[in-house]
């Protein structure tokens, strides 16, 4: 009766251990990725502060098109609020579905006014436009490095919550899925080189 006792209170002992370690490695799962999240929203801040000043340089020459940094403007405007959002909310789809959204329609507004600069060879030729558009570009490809570890982080996150048995231990203690953060690329024409 005691060698029964003893394995019950070992086979027990077995699953609080296991229990404990899965809850743990979750937790530490779900900091990942939130932690990786932060260095995105300190991407895209960054780039939502150049932005205005990329447009006041861009104000002097391009007088008539005041739509197109109008747009800018907006599409950046809303793209901070929504990024504030989604910090709060880090990993839930409908935050990241909007986040993606509103900085689609700022890279969008962002690509013509890259396509307007092209037409204004004063402006092109701009020393400060010329410093901001390297420095937008530079914090693009920042955001595209966090972005991506953040993805890994929730591809990471979520595939132990999905395993068996960690799957329980998930669904016990509502260890939710997370969504990945998908952002279009920028698209830029490329600049053309030609010797004559």
């Amino acid at each position: 009766m005691d060698a029964v006792v003893s394995v019950f209170f070992g086979i027990a002992l077995l699953v609080v251990v296991f229990a404990i370690a899965t809850y743990n490695s979750l937790v530490k799962q779900r900091n990942l990725f939130k932690n990786a999240f932060s260095q995105i929203d300190v991407q895209l801040k960054r780039r939502y502060d150049l932005i205005p000043n990329l447009v006041e340089t861009a104000k002097g020459y391009m007088k008539h098109e005041r739509e197109v940094l109008e747009a800018v403007i907006t599409a950046r405007n809303q793209a901070a609020a929504t990024v504030k959002q989604a910090a709060a909310h880090p990993g839930a789809a409908q935050a990241m579905t909007a986040l993606a959204g509103a900085e689609n329609t700022l890279n969008g507004a962002l690509g013509r006014l890259f396509a307007l600069v092209e037409s204004y060879p004063d402006l092109k030729a701009n020393q400060n436009m010329m410093q901001l558009s390297e420095e937008i570009t530079s914090t693009e490809n920042r955001v595209a490095f966090a972005r991506q570890a953040y993805n890994d982080a929730v591809t990471s996150y979520n595939t132990s919550r999905e395993v068996f048995p960690a799957s329980l231990i998930a669904g016990s203690f509502g260890f939710t899925p997370a969504s990945v953060l998908e952002i279009a690329e920028v698209e830029r024409q490329a600049p053309r080189v030609a010797f004559s």
